[in-house]
């Protein structure tokens, strides 16, 4: 059935929350399939044997056509409908899903984790734009996104543990096979408790259009990705550089074409264009400063990786809770406020953040943790409601690819460049350290990396080492400086963010659109 553009806002019932729980597995496990293989490659690579270069392809790949085939799958939900692109991505992904359990070669896992991405593609934009549909009184639906994005968030952690509980009882495959019944259950569901809708726009998808998108998404990805492996070098510059090209020549053909892939007016409204900055910059820095977290915890305290795990915790347990719960702040303050207030908490974590990495005090990096969880949560809740619903009801798959392709940007570019800017502080403080009779390759090594620095150490026997500690102190200097450059910035982008608020549309979309 085709929905309206126009109905009158009425509480959902039984079908519509039953509706969301069975889109919310269908987004866990989108989101589970981007870490689930983190404990599985030991095993992959004894079965298969892979080249470093196809084991790297192995982990990425899904991830990369993730975010090429957002912003397609998101319009062509618009148009030939969600629940059907979502019914069709449902069948692709239970498919690629066997064929990567029962893959015989690297070559093979690849072609199928690549295919598993395309169709994991469909689920994200069409899973919140179906939201939009099914909640159309406001605070439902703020309730409703926030266990979406709860779902989203369990599915990145819950990925290793169910991945190590098979992995300790069944072959390697195991982790793609359990994708196949949650699909199947969505696909016999799907007809039953979600609504159907599609835009009255019936023309074809633009294939040069989807090509340069992809041209555009992929190549700035992969270098963001490789500096945040590899370090900054300028080669990874080029792959970047290329894409914002082709993402020129991108944006010059939509504004030719009289059915464009991404309809640019949405960037015209005030809501949507600040909420989509305010997400970006929220995940920005969100992953950048708990890339550095994770590594602190290991390298500086001294932790093992379970029980960096487990002192984490606390900050997860917090995270969840405000997914559950964020839908009551943004009722009782209002979505501006509750992104506003969000944006300043998430400076005052930042800044606490700072002060705690540079004292190396665990108990201080924990509740800095739970504060930037208090005030992220919301923010990117709330504003992943008003980029959906600043957007006319026709382009709201749309709208949800281009959130969701932002906040791909995001957590690449955080994890990269706040990630490289460490380093060039590391780097800089350990210049002039003198690592006394430690071979000088291996005292440059030190120079570059904590971790370097620490396997040095280990192999000689110099754990006490004057140079050891201030390699800790480097790092704990550059993960302090990240966190206040990530105070300042956020704090600017609330003063922003309130002048844009301000001056734009009016803020409840649903009622100027007619449909909520």
């Amino acid at each position: 059935m085709q929905i309206s553009n126009a109905r009158a806002a009425t509480p959902a019932g039984k079908r519509e929350w039953t509706g969301l729980f069975i889109l919310s597995i269908a987004c866990l496990v989108y989101s589970m399939d981007l870490s689930v293989l983190f404990l599985a490659i030991p095993a992959i690579t004894a079965d298969l044997d892979p080249s470093a270069a196809e084991l790297l392809w192995i982990n990425d790949i899904y991830g990369f056509m993730v975010a090429g085939f957002l912003v397609t799958m998101g319009t062509l939900g618009d148009r030939i409908g969600r629940r059907k692109i979502l019914m069709i991505g449902a069948v692709g992904f239970g498919l690629a899903s066997l064929l990567a359990a029962f893959s015989s070669t690297a070559q093979m896992l690849i072609i199928s984790r690549a295919l598993l991405g395309i169709a994991g593609a469909t689920i994200a934009p069409s899973t919140l734009s179906l939201i939009v549909n099914l909640f159309s009184v406001e605070s439902e639906r703020n309730r409703a996104i926030g266990i979406w994005g709860t779902a989203f968030a369990l599915g990145g952690l819950v990925g290793p543990l169910i991945g190590g509980v098979l992995l300790e009882f069944f072959h390697w495959g195991s982790v793609f096979i359990i994708n196949v019944p949650i699909m199947l259950g969505l696909v016999l569901s799907a007809p039953f408790l979600l609504p159907e809708f599609r835009s009255d726009d019936t023309a074809k998808l633009d294939l040069p259009s989807v090509g340069l998108s992809m041209a555009t998404v992929l190549p700035v990805i992969y270098g963001l990705k490789h500096i945040a492996t590899d370090g900054f070098q300028v080669i990874h510059l080029a792959p970047i550089a290329a894409g914002m090209l082709l993402g020129i020549i991108f944006i010059r053909r939509q504004k030719k074409l009289e059915n464009p892939l991404i309809d640019l007016s949405l960037f015209a409204i005030p809501s949507f264009t600040a909420s989509l900055l305010v997400n970006l910059f929220g995940v920005f820095f969100v992953f950048g400063i708990f890339l550095f977290q994770n590594q602190f915890l290991q390298l500086v305290i001294g932790l093992s990786p379970l029980d960096a795990a487990i002192w984490s915790a606390a900050p997860g347990l917090v995270f969840t809770i405000m997914s559950l719960q964020a839908w009551r702040i943004t009722n009782r303050l209002g979505s501006v406020r509750t992104v506003l207030i969000g944006l300043v908490v998430n400076a005052l974590g930042a800044a606490v953040m700072a002060v705690a990495a540079y004292q190396q005090n665990l108990y201080l990096v924990l509740f800095a943790s739970m504060i930037i969880g208090l005030g992220f949560v919301p923010v990117v809740l709330t504003t992943t409601g008003l980029i959906v619903g600043s957007a006319p009801p026709e382009r709201a798959g749309a709208a949800s690819a281009i959130s969701e392709t932002g906040a791909e940007f995001g957590g690449a570019m955080g994890v990269a460049l706040l990630g490289s800017l460490g380093t060039v502080i590391y780097r800089l403080t350990m210049q002039p350290v003198d690592f006394g009779e430690v071979p000088p390759a291996l005292a440059e090594g030190g120079r570059s990396t904590l971790a370097s620095a620490l396997e040095t150490a280990k192999t000689f026997g110099l754990t006490n080492a004057g140079w050891l500690e201030a390699a800790r102190q480097a790092f704990s200097a550059g993960f302090a400086v990240s966190c206040a450059v990530a105070t300042v910035t956020l704090l600017l982008l609330a003063l922003l963010a309130r002048r844009v608020y301000a001056s734009g549309a009016p803020l409840n979309p649903q009622a100027v659109h007619g449909h909520g």
